[in-house]
């Protein structure tokens, strides 16, 4: 396993409100815990204001949105500018991907609205998934801390 101790990061991983879909999940929670980073999951169709209060409760270092159904362009927009709009959580690093539109391949139109959104990184197809590491290696050093989510 990689990272260990001071490089273990909290991740808080998520769907859009739309999204039912479990094996994208699946496999991004074994790929983060291999990883050697600890994963907070909320499962499918997660409504936009238990994503913000579980964000502000559990404090996540990254939190990663993943979308099948093809909304996430628009329902992952939406809960990020609300994540923005928080004053106590509008620093905590977001990346989504996945598919983004319901009409093929939106690519680049669809991750440029995302980032203009809010979100620090954007996935499609043909995103290069080592991204998620260098971005988790860059964030700051989280302090050690006793609490249990």
């Amino acid at each position: 396993m990689a990272q260990r101790d001071g490089g273990r990061r909290r991740v808080l991983l998520s769907t859009v409100s739309s999204d039912a879909h479990t094996w994208n999940l699946v496999f991004l929670r074994m790929l983060l815990e291999e990883m050697g980073h600890e994963v907070v999951g909320l499962g499918p169709c997660v409504p936009d204001r238990l994503l913000l209060d579980t964000v502000r409760r559990t404090r996540p270092d990254l939190l990663v949105i993943s979308t099948v159904n093809g909304h996430g362009r628009l329902d992952g927009a939406r809960v990020i500018r609300a994540l923005r709009a928080d004053p106590v959580v509008r620093d905590v690093p977001a990346v989504i991907g996945g598919k983004l539109g319901v009409d093929g391949d939106e690519g680049a139109a669809a991750a440029r609205a995302l980032v203009d959104a809010g979100f620090d990184a954007v996935f499609t197809d043909t995103a290069d998934t080592a991204l998620i590491g260098r971005i988790l290696g860059a964030l700051p050093q989280r302090a050690p801390e006793g609490r249990t989510v």
